[in-house]
C-alpha cells in the first residue's frame, strides 16, 4: 500500500517537473511539444503507473538526445528520469 502511494506521487512529481519544462519560455518548441505528448501518455489509465514510467523513460531518452536542447532543461529531464525510475510494482 504503501509502494502505490509513493508511485503515485513520483508519477505526479514526474508530470509536474514535465509541465514545468513544457511551460517554459526558454524551451526549444520540438521539445515542448515532445514533453507534452509524454505527459498525456503518462497521465492515461490503460497501463500500470510502471509500464507507463518505462515507456516514458524510454521516450524521454531520446528527446534527451536533442542537440538543440539547453543543458538545463536536460537536467530538468533527468530529474523527472529519476522520478520515474523509482516508480515499482
Amino acid at each position: 500500500m504503501v509502494d502505490a502511494i509513493q508511485n503515485k506521487e513520483s508519477m505526479k512529481e514526474a508530470i509536474q517537473t514535465l509541465n514545468l519544462i513544457a511551460s517554459s519560455h526558454s524551451t526549444p518548441k520540438t521539445i515542448k511539444k515532445s514533453v507534452l505528448e509524454l505527459v498525456v501518455d503518462l497521465s492515461k489509465e490503460g497501463d500500470s503507473l510502471s509500464v507507463r514510467a518505462a515507456n516514458t523513460i524510454s521516450l524521454l531518452d531520446d528527446v534527451t538526445q536533442d542537440p538543440n536542447m539547453p543543458s538545463y532543461v536536460r537536467t530538468q529531464l533527468w530529474q523527472a528520469v529519476s522520478k520515474l525510475e523509482s516508480i515499482r510494482e
